[in-house]
C-alpha cells in the first residue's frame, strides 16, 4: 500500500548526497490480507486472501503459497496492493489491475471486478503506482499526477469531484514519488517539498490541523523530502539527510516517538541520519538504514514487527541481526521484507495465508520459497511426488499400484521425474503408502493409486486408478495430506474432510465406518493445517490450538495415557498455541508460536529428540531452542527446520535418511550435511526431501524403487538433477563473476554450450542482455545487479557490484 525502495545503489547515491530524480518502483506489496512481489527475474507473484480475485489468479480460492501471475514471459516494474484489489506496471509502461472495483478502483471505466491483470488504459509511460483503500495514485515518465477510484475524503486531490473510473490528472505539477494508504494521499514534488490531501481526521496530512482536503497542501516549508509512505492513519517520511519524520496518530507507538502522543506536524524520530527506507502499515512501521538492519516498532498483537513476541515498540526496535536487507512492505497486520541475496521473508498474521508459508502466525522473520524450480515435495511409502513454481507436477519411483499417474500400462517403477498432465497447474499434493491426492490451482481434487480402503474418494473400495481422476464437482479445495491408507483434506471455507480406513477412528468422524466419499468432520470452519499418520490424524485451528484422533497405542495422540482406547473425534491437546505440526507412523512432532519444539509418542528409535529411548504420551518439550519453524516425520524419524533455513534430523538412521552422511541413529537433532537455506521438508519410512531457497530439490535416505531419481542409495542430500527447469548444482555452483565488484566489463566463468545472460538493475529493468561470457558495463550507474545466466537445464542468479 505504500511507495517505498531500498537498493543497495539508492544507498550510494544517498551517502554521496545526490538527489534521485525519478520515482522509485515497488517491489514488494501487502495489502490488508494479501501479499504481492516481483521476484529478481520480473515475475510477478501473490498470495493470500481472494475473495474478490485480487491475486489474478483467474479465479476466487485463496493461495497459502505464491502462485505466478499471469504469463511467465511478462516482465512487471512496481506493484502495489490496495484493500482487495492490485494494481501494478510492466516493464513497457502499461498499467494493469485487478480484483475489487466498486469504487472504480481499477480504472477502466467500470465498477465491474476482474480476476486477472486487465489493463488501465492504452498508455505506456506509467512508471509507478500506490494503491489506498479503495483509490490509486499513479506517476507517469513526464512526473505528473494522477488519481481514481474513491473520492469520499478528497484523496483523489480533483477538489471533490467525486469517483473517478478512469485515471484523472491532478494539477500541473511535477512530482518524484506518491503513496496512497486508506482515505489520504501523500506525494513529493521534484523540488523536494511535501505535499498532502484526503481524510486528516487524526493528523496524519501533516498540515497542523485535522481539517480534510480535497486538493494537494503543503506540509510544511522543508524543500528535502526523499520518500513517503502512508499509513493507515499516520504517515512517515524519509529527509535527503536520512532523517525520519513521522506524523498522525500513536495509539500503538507507531510514530516511534517514545510516547504515545499524536501530532498533526511531522516530528524526527530519534537522531539518526542513516535510514534509507521506510513503509508504514495499519498501526506498525517499518524502516531500513544504510547499514542494512531493519527496524519496527508499534502494534505488534499479531507479531508484525518480527521481535519474537507480541508486545508494542514505542521507539524504533532492531529486527535480529541480519544486515543484508534491502526491500521492505507493511501491511495491515503483517509485513514482508527481501535481502540481498533475493530471498523474501515475511511475519505476523497468517490467517488468510498471507505469509505465503502454508502455517500460523509468524513472530519472527520466517524464509519464503522463491521462484525456482520446485516448491513442494511429497514421499509415499516408496514413491515421489513434487510440484514445480511453475504448477507442473511430476511423480517417479515405486508405480506398482498406479500411485505415479502415468496411466494403464504405465511402467512397475520411474527413476525420471516425470510431469503428470502436462499443462495442468497444481497447487497441492500428498502421497500416502500407495496412493496420491493432489489439488489444482482451480481449487479441484484428483486422486490415483491403490485404493482398498477407499483412500481415493471416487466412491470405491478395491479399484485401482492408474490417472488423476478427479473427485467431485467441489472447487474450493485448499491442502491436502494422505496416510497410509486414509486420506484428509481441507476446503477454503476451513472445514475438515476425511475418507479411506477408519479402522482406528483415523478420520475422526466419530465411528469406525470406512467412507469411500469426502466426510466433513464435525461442523467447525477454523481448520488451517493437517496432517495424517499411520493411523492417526493430527490437525491445527486458527487458534493455533491443537487436535489429535485415531489410534493411541503408543501415545501418538499426546493424550496423556497410552492405550488401545482410540479417539474417533478431534481431541483438543493442552491449551498451547502451535504453528506447524506432523504426523509420524506412530509419533508426533511439533512446533508452538514462541517457536519450542515438541514431541511425543513411540521413541523406539529415538524419534522423540530427547536423548533418551523412553516413550512419552504428552508432549515434551525438546531442548531449549526458540527457533523451530517447521517439522515433518517419517515412520521412525524426524526433521525440522529452524527460523534461521537449517535443516535438523533425528531417530532411526538405517537407510541414511538422515543426511548425515553415516547410518548411526542420532537420538537428538542433529545438522543435515551440506549446510544451506531450507525453505520445506517432507519425511517417509526411509527417506527425506527437502526444498532449499534456491528452488533446488533435494532427497536423501533408500533408493530401492529410485525414488532418489538416481541409481545409488545416497546417505546425504543429493540435488535431483536431469529435470526441466531444474538446477543442478553440480552444473551451476562453478559460474562464478570475475570480477565483482567491477567496472566497464564482467565476466561469467564457467559458462559452456548455448546460454543467455541478462542483467536487471536495483528496480528489476532489464539493462544488458549477452551470448558471449562477457557482459558490458560502460554507462551503467554504480550500484548492486542481479545477472540471470540462463544454460540447457540450469538458471542460477548472481549477484554483481557495479563500481
Amino acid at each position: 500500500m505504500s511507495i517505498f525502495t531500498s537498493k543497495l545503489w539508492v544507498f550510494l547515491v544517498c551517502l554521496s548526497g545526490l538527489l534521485l530524480s525519478r520515482a522509485q518502483a515497488q517491489r514488494l506489496a501487502a495489502g490488508q490480507l494479501h501479499t504481492v512481489a516481483i521476484y529478481a527475474d520480473g515475475t510477478l507473484w501473490a498470495w493470500g486472501d481472494n475473495t474478490f480475485g485480487q491475486l489474478g489468479t483467474g479465479g476466487a480460492t485463496y493461495q497459502p503459497t505464491p502462485v505466478a501471475i499471469g504469463p511467465a514471459a511478462t516482465t512487471w516494474r512496481s506493484v502495489s496492493a490496495g484493500q482487495d484489489f492490485t494494481v501494478a506496471v510492466r516493464q513497457d509502461g502499461t498499467l494493469w489491475a485487478w480484483g475489487a472495483n466498486g469504487q472504480g478502483q481499477l480504472g477502466d471505466g467500470t465498477i465491474q471486478g476482474h480476476v486477472t491483470p486487465m489493463p488501465v488504459d492504452n498508455v505506456t509511460t506509467w512508471v509507478s503506482v500506490s494503491a489506498g483503500w479503495h483509490h490509486v495514485v499513479a506517476l507517469r515518465q513526464d512526473g505528473t499526477l494522477w488519481t481514481w477510484g474513491d473520492d469520499g475524503y478528497g484523496q483523489l486531490g480533483t477538489n471533490g469531484t467525486g469517483n473517478r473510473l478512469r485515471p484523472t490528472q491532478v494539477g500541473s505539477a511535477t512530482w518524484t514519488s506518491v503513496s496512497a494508504n486508506y482515505h489520504q494521499t501523500i506525494a513529493i514534488r521534484q523540488d523536494g517539498t511535501l505535499w498532502a490531501w484526503g481524510e486528516n481526521g487524526a493528523g496524519q496530512l501533516g498540515t497542523g490541523d485535522i481539517i480534510s482536503y480535497k486538493t494537494p497542501q503543503p506540509v510544511g516549508t522543508a524543500t528535502s523530502w526523499a520518500s513517503v509512505s502512508a499509513g493507515n492513519n499516520h504517515t512517515v517520511a524519509l529527509r535527503r539527510d536520512g532523517s525520519l519524520w513521522a506524523w498522525g496518530t500513536n495509539g500503538q507507538g507507531q510514530l516511534g516517538t517514545g510516547d504515545l502522543l499524536s501530532y498533526k506536524t511531522p516530528q524526527p524520530i530519534g537522531t539518526a541520519t542513516t535510514w534509507t527506507s521506510v513503509s508504514a502499515g495499519n498501526g506498525h512501521t517499518v524502516a531500513l538504514r544504510q547499514d542494512g538492519t531493519l527496524w519496527t516498532w508499534g502494534y505488534n498483537y499479531y507479531g508484525q514487527l518480527g521481535t519474537n513476541s507480541t508486545t508494542n515498540q514505542l521507539l524504533p526496535t532492531q529486527v535480529g541481526t541480519a544486515t543484508t536487507w534491502q526491500a521492505i512492505a507493511a501491511g495491515w497486520y503483517h509485513t514482508i521484507a527481501q535481502r540481498l541475496d533475493g530471498t523474501l521473508w515475511d511475519w505476523g498474521s497468517n490467517a488468510n495465508g498471507q505469509l505465503g508459508i502454508g502455517t500460523g502466525m509468524q513472530l519472527v522473520p520466517a524464509a519464503l520459497a522463491m521462484p525456482g524450480p520446485w516448491r513442494a515435495v511429497s514421499l509415499g511409502a516408496s514413491h515421489v511426488a513434487a510440484l514445480r513454481q511453475d504448477g507442473a507436477l511430476l511423480t517417479w519411483g515405486d508405480n506398482s499400484a498406479g500411485q505415479l499417474g502415468l496411466g494403464a500400462g504405465g511402467p512397475g517403477a520411474q527413476l525420471n521425474p516425470t510431469t503428470i498432465s502436462a499443462g495442468t497447474a497444481w497447487q497441492a499434493v500428498a502421497t500416502g503408502q500407495l496412493h496420491t491426492m493432489a489439488v489444482r490451482q482451480d481449487g479441484s481434487l484428483w486422486t490415483w493409486g491403490y485404493n482398498n480402503q477407499g483412500q481415493l474418494g471416487n466412491g470405491n473400495l478395491g479399484s485401482n486408478q492408474p490417472t488423476p481422476t478427479k473427485i467431485g464437482t467441489v472447487t474450493t479445495w485448499v491442502s491436502v495430506s494422505a496416510g497410509w491408507y486414509h486420506s484428509l483434506a481441507l476446503r477454503q471455507d476451513g472445514t475438515l474432510w476425511a475418507w479411506g480406513r477408519n479402522s482406528l477412528g483415523q478420520l475422526g468422524n466419530g465411528t469406525t465406518v470406512v467412507p469411500s466419499e469426502p466426510t466433513q468432520i464435525g461442523t467447525a470452519t477454523t481448520w488451517v493445517s493437517v496432517s495424517a499418520g499411520n493411523n492417526h490424524s493430527v490437525a491445527l485451528r486458527q487458534d493455533g490450538s491443537l487436535w489429535a484422533w485415531g489410534g493411541n497405542a503408543n501415545g501418538q495422540l499426546g493424550t496423556g495415557i497410552s492405550d488401545t482406547l482410540y479417539r474417533t473425534t478431534p481431541t483438543q491437546i493442552g491449551r498451547a498455541a502451535w504453528t506447524s505440526v506432523a504426523a509420524g507412523a506412530t509419533h508426533t512432532v511439533a512446533v508452538r508460536q514462541d517457536g519450542t519444539l515438541w514431541t511425543w509418542g513411540d521413541n523406539t528409535s529415538g524419534q522423540l529428540g530427547d536423548g533418551t529411548t523412553l516413550a512419552h504420551a504428552t508432549p515434551r518439550q525438546v531442548g531449549s531452542g526458540t527457533t523451530w519453524r517447521a517439522v515433518a516425520a517419517g515412520n521412525s524419524h524426524s526433521v525440522a527446520l529452524r527460523q534461521d533455513g537449517s535443516l535438523w534430523a533425528w531417530g532411526s538412521n538405517a537407510n541414511g535418511q538422515l543426511g548425515t552422511g553415516t547410518t548411526t541413529s542420532q537420538l537428538s537433532p542433529t545438522p543435515v550435511s551440506g549446510g544451506g537455506t531450507w525453505l520445506f521438508v517432507a519425511a517417509n519410512s526411509t527417506n527425506t526431501a527437502a526444498v532449499r531457497a534456491d528452488g533446488t530439490l533435494w532427497l536423501w535416505g533408500y533408493n530401492g524403487s529410485g525414488q532418489l531419481a538416481q541409481p545409488n542409495t545416497s546417505l546425504v542430500p543429493q540435488a535431483i538433477a536431469g529435470t526441466p527447469l531444474g538446477t543442478t548444482p553440480s552444473q551451476t555452483l562453478a559460474w562464478q563473476l570475475v570480477p565483482n565488484p567491477a567496472h566497464g566489463q564482467v565476466q561469467v566463468q564457467g559458462l559452456s554450450g548455448a546460454f543467455t545472460l541478462r542483467l536487471f538493475d536495483g528496480q528489476g529493468r532489464l539493462v544488458r542482455t549477452a551470448t558471449t561470457p562477457q557482459v558490458e558495463l560502460a554507462g551503467l550507474a554504480p550500484g548492486l545487479y542481479l545477472l540471470h545466466a540462463t544454460a540447457t537445464r540450469a538458471t542460477r542468479a548472481l549477484r554483481l557490484v557495479v563500481e
